[in-house]
């Protein structure tokens, strides 16, 4: 069932949820969380259909904001809201209600999302595109207690992962780090089969992919051992190789689906290691709700060894660079003759 309402207000639009259930024949129960996605005209679909394949694992009522872009100078100067309120069939096994905000009330968006917030559940905010750099002091990330943005879809991926660092709160999590969760689940797997040292790790990928950048630091921050970050034609990821002690540990995905682990004096396996859409991964990012330390840890590690000054000189680099003669310029003149 839905219902439109144009030029509406929060009110309104809570009425209109209570009138379809009634009209359906379906209660306000079993909805345990309320997510809002906050997005454009141009990624809503794509991001509202995510939403509602994940909304099969976690019964939600999702509120879509969309900033209009106001064109004229009328727009500018008039607020206007209009909603369009999904129930039954039409919104999987939640709750879905369309915002397009207009003018004025664009600018103050969480107004409008909270009195339509569901009482004593958890918030989740998620910004598919254009996330803000400080999630937790946006007016609407404020409202979360986790907030979800996908580092993948910015112009300098990596850049924008220096700013998470500098900007994390607990809560905060991106879909970067819960594309690599099997990678990380597999390669611990791997470790615990041997009881070697690890001594180097080189991580290999597409270029300035924020997940391959991720999984370096966390291999870097946990294993404590010198981490290569290499390029490769993709897709994403396509392998991680450890040296240890007790030989070579390499975890191969050339095609995006199916990876070859290869552990020195075992057979090789193959895994399946298959790229995830945004709907798993959304499915997965609400199975928890408290602050990820491992993935702050990871995310800091990696931006105070970007930032780190350089390390001074040993004794024997400065004992090299005394017994190597001074250059002496030339001046112009001798140089000519």
């Amino acid at each position: 069932m839905k219902i439109d309402l144009t030029d509406t207000t929060s009110s309104k639009i809570n009425k209109a949820l209570v009138r379809g259930r009634r009209a359906i024949g379906t209660p306000a129960v079993g909805m345990v969380l309320t997510l809002v996605i906050v997005t454009d005209e141009e990624n809503a679909y794509d991001a509202l259909k995510a939403a509602g394949d994940a909304s099969r694992e976690h019964p939600s009522r999702l509120l879509v904001v969309i900033r209009r872009v106001s064109r004229t100078l009328r727009d500018r100067t008039s607020s206007r809201l209009d909603a369009e309120v999904r129930v039954g069939a039409d919104a999987g096994t939640g709750e879905t209600v369309v915002l397009r905000l207009y003018g004025e009330v664009a600018d103050h968006a969480q107004s409008v999302v909270l009195p339509l917030l569901l009482p004593d559940a958890p918030v989740v905010v998620w910004w598919p595109v254009n996330a803000p750099l400080d999630p937790a002091q946006d007016p609407l990330g404020a409202l979360a207690q986790r907030r979800v943005t996908d580092t993948y879809t910015s112009e300098q991926p990596v850049r924008e992962l220096s700013a998470r660092a500098q900007a994390y709160t607990p809560g905060d999590t991106d879909l970067s780090w819960t594309r690599i969760t099997p990678w990380r689940s597999m390669l611990a797997a791997a470790l615990d089969q041997v009881t070697c040292e690890v001594r180097a790790v080189e991580v290999e990928g597409e270029e300035s992919n924020p997940s391959c950048e991720l999984l370096a630091m966390w291999l870097a921050d946990r294993l404590d051992v010198p981490v290569k970050r290499s390029q490769s034609a993709g897709p994403g990821l396509t392998a991680v190789r450890m040296d240890t002690s007790c030989g070579p540990i390499a975890l191969d995905r050339a095609d995006g689906r199916l990876a070859t682990l290869s552990i020195h004096g075992q057979p090789e396996r193959a895994v399946a290691l298959k790229r995830r859409d945004t709907a798993e991964l959304i499915a997965e990012e609400l199975r928890r709700l408290d602050p990820d330390d491992t993935y702050a840890s990871a995310l800091r590690f990696g931006v105070e060894k970007l930032n780190a000054p350089p390390a001074p000189p040993t004794p024997a680099a400065l004992a090299a660079a005394a017994k190597k003669p001074l250059a002496v310029p030339v001046p112009k003149e001798e140089a000519a003759k």
